[in-house]
């Protein structure tokens, strides 16, 4: 356990890092599959099945990054998991609900036809979209401190939408991948909508939080800090202007460079997520638990750390396998 020094130190970063990973993944790549379920009514009946045949082999699989994320949280630092999810009770709730009906709407629209498809159909878009709400919620009352006010939750609500837009962008793109002719024209057309949604998320995160924390204002603001970092937001808009030009000249007639609108818009995420890892270590919970107060004993940490480098090859290999087998466009969806 001292390999890398004083492990009550580097197991708990282990831990966050890992969490970090799990959290980033999910929201990359559920974030297409819920982005795909927000713009499900934008479109025709038979584009619908091919939306879901787009989404249809990684969804599941995808959603195993929450769980990990998610129980890494719990074990790793319990004093933490119980401050935030007592906070963030009720979109927790929400978020569940959805994720619970989009799973069972996308099932069961399957098996029947007519208007009780139209139902499961609704029910998916439903599921997606309070899923997505509630994620967003959560993440401007973390940004706030876990502080429940007006002010708050009206910066919450915002962070919402925003989240929510750039779900639809990230789902978007996935589909111009794997899509084509009326329906891939359809989808540039919903990203290059989205792109506004994301722009004012991002503007609105990043100004609010250092001016909520002098700390994280200090780590941001001071030289020559301010250098080191300014790539970060030059780079985010550098991507916003790639998107913006890619859409503009999307689909293409020999469908050429159909993956840039995705890999930007993933490469959005991360630098965000960078963005915000930066701004809040060392606390897991803002201004009020730090990892290294709120983690398991190193103990019980290296133990679950062995576990954890085990299960985490396999995911990722799973992922891999599942993008590997299903590459290549979408076919029409069939239960045959």
């Amino acid at each position: 356990m001292t390999l890398f020094g004083d492990p009550a130190v580097w197991l708990p970063l282990a831990f966050a890092a890992l969490m970090g990973l799990s959290i980033l993944v999910y929201v990359i790549l559920d974030g297409f599959d819920l982005g795909v379920g927000i713009l499900f009514p934008l479109a025709e009946k038979h584009e619908q099945d091919r939306m879901v045949a787009a989404i249809g082999p990684f969804w599941d699989a995808n959603e195993t990054w929450l769980v990990l994320a998610v129980g890494l949280l719990l074990v790793a630092f319990p004093v933490a998991h119980g401050t935030v999810l007592t906070a963030l009770y009720l979109p927790v709730a929400v978020m569940l609900i959805g994720l619970i009906l989009r799973g069972v709407a996308f099932e069961f629209r399957a098996k029947t036809t007519g208007a009780q498809k139209v139902i499961w159909d609704r029910s998916f878009f439903i599921g997606s979209l309070a899923a997505s709400l509630s994620q967003g919620y959560m993440l401007g009352i973390y940004i706030m401190g876990l502080e429940q006010t007006a002010a708050t939750m009206a910066f919450g609500a915002l962070t919402a939408l925003c989240l929510t837009a750039g779900y639809g962008l990230i789902g978007a793109a996935w589909l111009i991948i794997k899509t084509d002719g009326a329906l891939q024209i359809k989808a540039v057309t919903w990203a290059r909508r989205r792109l506004l949604g994301v722009l004012v998320g991002l503007c609105a995160v990043s100004a609010a939080s250092p001016l909520i924390s002098e700390r994280i204002f200090e780590k941001w603001f001071s030289f020559p800090i301010i250098i080191l970092l300014a790539p970060l937001p030059l780079v985010s808009l550098l991507l916003l202007g790639v998107l913006w030009i890619a859409l503009k000249h999307l689909p293409d007639r020999l469908d050429r460079w159909n993956w840039i609108p995705f890999t930007a818009s993933s490469l959005l995420f991360v630098l965000a997520f960078a963005g915000l890892a930066y701004s809040f270590y060392p606390y897991v919970v803002p201004e009020k638990l730090t990892l290294y107060e709120s983690a398991s004993a190193p103990e019980s940490l290296f133990i679950i750390l062995l576990g954890a480098l085990f299960v985490l090859p396999v995911i990722i290999g799973y992922t891999v396998l599942a993008y590997t087998v299903f590459r290549g466009k979408a076919t029409d969806l069939s239960y045959d």
